[in-house]
C-alpha cells in the first residue's frame, strides 16, 4: 500500500495531486506563496475548490488561484 502524503511537511511540487487527505496547511501556504507571490491569500471558495478537486494537480491548483484571481481586477 502506498504511503500517504503528509501534506504538513511532504516536499509539494506542481506535480503532487491533490488527495482525500488534503490539508490546507502552512506547508501548502509556503508553497502557494512561493508559486505565486505574496498576493496569494487562502480563501473559503478556493479552500472547497481545493477539497472538491481530488485528483488534480498543484500545477492545476496554482492556475485556479490565478484564475480567480484576475477574474477579481
Amino acid at each position: 500500500m502506498a504511503e500517504m502524503f503528509d501534506w504538513h511537511c511532504d516536499a509539494i511540487t506542481n506535480g503532487t495531486v491533490i488527495d482525500a487527505n488534503y490539508r490546507n496547511t502552512q506547508n501548502v501556504r509556503r508553497f502557494f506563496k512561493a508559486e505565486i507571490g505574496d498576493r496569494f491569500r487562502f480563501d473559503r471558495p478556493f479552500m472547497a475548490w481545493m477539497k472538491a478537486h481530488r485528483g488534480a494537480t498543484m500545477a492545476e491548483a496554482v492556475a485556479e488561484w490565478r484564475r480567480r484571481d484576475q477574474a477579481t481586477k
